[in-house]
């Protein structure tokens, strides 16, 4: 028995990003909305967004963003004193590539970005016989 469903996760971390981008949630709300426009995404709800206390004088506090989507859910957390930002976005349904680092490049001023890929089986996938 073998299955052909399976949805699809993005694990990303952006670095370098511009600290004030990483806590205006102008910038972050333009974020989520490019992408739920460019992937076709639906969500199912409005965003959920939290900003906590800034950590010095010197840096506003991070972002925590979640939007639940009929697709499943896409996520961010920034770091504003470290410059970076994670995001998940869980698909059920095939979608395509998105270009991660040009836009949280241009988004977010991100220098570094990397993506992880991965496939998510509903069920259990066959053990081959020895």
């Amino acid at each position: 028995m073998t299955t052909s469903s399976s949805g699809h996760e993005w694990i990303v971390e952006a670095y370098g990003c511009h600290p004030v981008r990483l806590a205006d949630p102008a910038t972050l709300h333009a974020l989520f909305g490019q992408l739920i426009a460019e992937l076709a995404l639906h969500p199912v709800g409005a965003p959920h967004w939290h900003q906590f206390p800034a950590p010095s004088a010197h840096v506003a506090g991070g972002m925590t963003g979640m939007v639940m989507l009929s697709e499943s859910h896409l996520t961010i957390h920034t770091f504003p004193e470290h410059g970076s930002a994670c995001l998940n976005l869980f698909c059920c349904t095939p979608r395509a590539e998105w270009p991660w680092a040009a836009r949280l490049g241009q988004l977010l001023g991100a220098t570094d970005v990397r993506v992880r890929h991965l496939g998510r089986e509903y069920a259990p996938l066959p053990i081959a016989a020895p």
